[in-house]
């Protein structure tokens, strides 16, 4: 959850989430929008400059230029003049183009990272409720500029972000109460934001909430759910649920017991990099109780 591991991958991972999501009432139908989505991204670099020949300030346009020479869609791949435009669209107040510039900068090499720049664009897109800035701005708090946390203001901006729909701001909202970080400690609160990220298939979210139910922590205890759960971030290809999932199915907790499933379980963590010796042990063990039999 700190700034620095975010960034290092924000800058291209950012625009497959935008590609996600409804393009913004302004692209939405236009030609170029349209091209880009097609997969025709010569059009779509000729009708959103010819846009911008008509009008300078069509911010839609801005962004999807940059968004192109970001993800070298069609032009070669250029971080810098991707900056260049998102910029262009920030400086015209709009609030998407913000956010884009200012992560824009923090994914840059440390040694030509302008924090100060983009925290004041992250602070003029958050002005305008934009999530993804708000949760950002709570990950630069947590990161502090290498000093202690900012745990109230990264609390403060992750709830906003949160209650605008971000997923990540949800898990990790739901993180700090569950430790009591920059808020009163509720696990009945960090069930509830691990829930709503969980419903967006965000992994950490769904193996925090399936630990509540297991153990009961601010919900109702449910073996059987935190199993699903687990079965369903461990499907997804997380290595803690895959753990988790083979201790249930050796336990027979919330599940059948099946060792033959829980060792397949075990051994997909363990080529992920997750080892564990007791359930080594819990396992062989089990195994030698059969064949006694």
């Amino acid at each position: 959850m700190r700034a620095t591991a975010l960034v290092a991958i924000l800058f291209f991972s950012l625009f497959s989430v935008a590609r996600a999501q409804p393009p913004a009432p302004a692209a939405a139908g236009d030609a170029a929008f349209q091209a880009y989505e097609a997969g025709d991204f010569a059009r779509a670099m000729r009708e959103a400059k010819g846009r911008l020949s008509a009008n300078p300030s069509d911010a839609a346009a801005l962004l999807l230029i940059g968004r192109m020479y970001a993800e070298g869609a069609g032009v070669g791949r250029d971080a810098k003049e991707a900056q260049a435009w998102f910029r262009r669209a920030a400086d015209l107040g709009d609030a998407q183009g913000a956010y884009l510039y200012a992560a824009a900068l923090l994914a840059n090499a440390p040694a030509t990272r302008d924090r100060k720049t983009a925290q004041n664009y992250l602070e003029k897109a958050a002005e305008k409720n934009n999530a993804a800035a708000l949760n950002l701005l709570g990950e630069l708090a947590l990161e502090n500029n290498g000093a202690f946390a900012d745990l109230e203001r990264a609390a403060n901006n992750f709830k906003r972000a949160a209650e605008l729909g971000d997923t990540d701001a949800r898990y990790a909202l739901g993180e700090l109460y569950l430790h009591g970080k920059g808020v009163a400690k509720d696990g009945g609160e960090a069930a509830h934001w691990f829930e709503l990220a969980a419903a967006n298939d965000h992994l950490g979210a769904m193996v925090e909430l399936a630990i509540l139910k297991f153990n009961g922590v601010g919900v109702e205890r449910d073996e059987a759910g935190a199993a699903k759960m687990f079965q369903k971030a461990a499907t997804m290809g997380n290595v803690v649920a895959q753990n988790r999932l083979a201790y249930l199915l050796a336990q027979g907790r919330g599940v059948d017991k099946d060792i033959a499933k829980a060792k397949q379980w075990r051994d997909r963590a363990v080529q992920a990099g997750l080892k564990d010796e007791r359930l080594d042990k819990m396992l062989n063990d089990a195994s030698q109780g059969q064949k006694a039999k």
